[in-house]
């Protein structure tokens, strides 16, 4: 006797309903899913160092730094006393002097973070303008302890060719008056980001920009 072909359709058609339903029902809350780098274009990681100064600029027709809050003002002795929060929009240069080729900006904020002493928090992107990764940032948030000769922040992320970044910048005055508030900072910025097919491997200097590029997975060896 011949089985309708109706029935084995819907014999089939059962169990592999509930497989699909199990399938769609296991995790019905979860918003995530693990993806390989590859799936965004990224493939093999890097580690870039840049190299340029930071002009904090108080004086003169166009200052780049703007005091938005100042609590203990005239109640304090330290130059920039705690509570006080300033505004940036400084020039990043390839060298220390005022007129050296501009490569970027760091824009944000920072805000004195202690009664007795000078430390800053610095919350800022670097906006690059020139060279590879013009049109590309990075972003800084930590504390500043400019009192210090050598200060450490570190790097939490980026745009563009520093998508994922991570890494730290270490900065020092080259020049700085506490009373006008005017300074010149060295930055060496050192972050890990993704390598994608269409990157180059620049090396030195690129429009002005220093900045030298390591590739690092799969080129290490132990003798």
């Amino acid at each position: 006797m011949a089985i309708p072909k109706t029935l084995i359709f819907s014999t089939c058609l059962i169990p592999l309903t509930f497989l699909l339903s199990h399938l769609t029902m296991a995790n019905p809350s979860s918003y995530s899913r693990r993806i390989s780098p590859t799936t965004l274009g990224f493939h093999e990681e890097k580690l870039t160092h840049l190299h340029f100064y930071f002009h904090d600029v108080v004086t003169g027709p166009k200052p780049t730094m703007l005091i938005v809050a100042e609590p203990l003002k005239g109640k304090s002795d330290i130059p920039l006393p705690f509570g006080t929060t300033v505004a940036i929009e400084d020039p990043l240069t390839q060298g220390p002097e005022a007129h050296s080729k501009v490569v970027g900006k760091a824009q944000g904020l920072y805000t004195s973070g202690a009664h007795e002493a000078m430390e800053l928090m610095m919350v800022m992107t670097f906006a690059f303008t020139e060279g590879e990764f013009n049109g590309s940032t990075l972003s800084v948030m930590g504390r500043n302890m400019i009192e210090h000769p050598l200060r450490e922040m570190p790097v939490v992320g980026g745009t563009g060719a520093f998508r994922f970044a991570r890494g730290y910048a270490q900065t020092k005055f080259v020049s700085v008056d506490f009373v006008k508030g005017d300074a010149v900072v060295e930055y060496d910025v050192y972050v890990f980001h993704y390598l994608t097919h269409d990157s180059a491997a620049p090396q030195s200097f690129h429009d002005g920009l220093e900045f030298m590029v390591d590739p690092i997975l799969g080129k290490m060896s132990i003798n």
